[in-house]
């Protein structure tokens, strides 16, 4: 990762305390640092108590970015195999024909549209809930469940239904495919792991997965654009060289880099850092948005370069917890950004860029014209 893409203006590790307590913390901002920590099993990424078994029942069931080994390795295991380079390729054209209905349904909505609305989200939805198996007739509802849960929804009470709503659909559909599995991601995970995975396991899986299927995904692709709408220049360039599509797409993850920082982690241990040591039991944060010196959501990205040689971002994370789906979401955004400029090249905003509305992982609406 080269080296100007770490935030100048911020120390790579800073000592703090955890608000409201005097327990030692420590925040991650550098690249080097980040990816030390987060390359380093001595950190632990399960929620912290007085007693190992405490610590096991904080865990949210089936949520892999809370278990360290040897449970983590377990589950892990189970999924790799729906999210290699050859399981990718047989998705391409699901994920490919959803793209171009999108793109059809864009062009028949006239001038101005709104990009996100039209195609962001119907893309990123549609995608999730078919590799899951989620009913058609339910994809609406599901998604509205986690657009009202997402953390930075004022409304607490709305949040928590919601959060709520959304398990207890997912726990029932996981009962439905314990009974008739399907060719499906869950389908395949229930036939060949079923009887070792308890209900709320599957239940926190299939959450885990479609919250990072859809939000995510639909999150990167919609600020990306922005970023690339913001910077016709580069615009510009991807349309005249297409075969810039796979550096482009690593440029918009990393400048979105739409998790902003990894899960918390505590040492288990006293670790070196640098110059600096992490006693054991210090909490530690790292920021994945300063690492990559990318911006947060509503700021312009005006060092966006699709040339950029930039596979060493840690937008995915590192390590033990590095993205699972990776691989997905890249597929998925190079077919959204590839078949979007291939069929309306002369895409623009159709508003001034001040007047976007961003939430923290999204844009609310993208009116474009072409």
């Amino acid at each position: 990762m080269p080296k100007s893409l770490k935030a100048p203006d911020q120390a790579p590790l800073v000592e703090t305390v955890v608000p409201g307590t005097s327990d030692r913390a420590w925040i991650a901002n550098g690249y080097d640092e980040v990816r030390a920590i987060l390359g380093d099993t001595r950190f632990s990424t399960t929620p912290p108590a007085e007693t190992a078994e405490a610590s096991r029942r904080l865990v949210q069931p089936g949520n892999l970015l809370q278990y360290d080994p040897p449970e983590h390795t377990r589950l892990r295991k189970m999924l790799t195999g729906e999210f290699t380079l050859r399981r990718v390729r047989t998705l391409e054209p699901l994920v490919e024909g959803i793209v171009e209905d999108r793109l059809d349904a864009l062009e028949g909505a006239g001038q101005p549209v709104d990009l996100v609305g039209q195609f962001v989200w119907p893309t990123a939805s549609l995608t999730g809930c078919a590799m899951l198996g989620i009913p058609r007739d339910d994809q609406t509802e599901l998604t509205r469940h986690l657009d009202n849960n997402r953390l930075d929804n004022p409304d607490r009470e709305q949040r928590d239904m919601a959060g709520t709503a959304y398990l207890v659909y997912l726990g029932k559909l996981m009962r439905q495919k314990r009974r008739d599995p399907g060719d499906d991601l869950l389908g395949r995970l229930i036939r060949d792991h079923g009887r070792s995975l308890t209900e709320a396991e599957l239940t926190g899986t299939a959450a885990t997965l479609l919250a990072s299927l859809i939000p995510i995904t639909g999150g990167t692709l919609g600020l990306g654009l922005v970023g690339l709408l913001e910077n016709p220049d580069q615009l510009a360039l991807l349309v005249e060289r297409p075969e810039l599509i796979d550096h482009a797409v690593e440029e918009v993850i990393r400048s979105v880099t739409i998790i902003p920082h990894a899960s918390p982690r505590t040492a288990k241990e006293d670790v070196a850092i640098g110059d600096q040591v992490i006693k054991a039991g210090d909490f530690v944060a790292c920021s994945l948005l300063e690492a990559n010196g990318a911006r947060p959501p509503g700021e312009p990205q005006d060092t966006l370069d699709i040339t950029r040689e930039n596979s060493g971002h840690m937008a995915f994370g590192h390590g033990l917890h590095y993205c699972l789906g990776a691989s997905l979401a890249r597929m998925e955004l190079r077919a959204a950004i590839s078949r979007l400029l291939r069929r309306f090249p002369k895409v623009r905003l159709a508003v001034p860029r001040d007047e976007l509305r961003f939430t923290a992982k999204s844009v609310e609406t993208l009116p474009v014209t072409w």
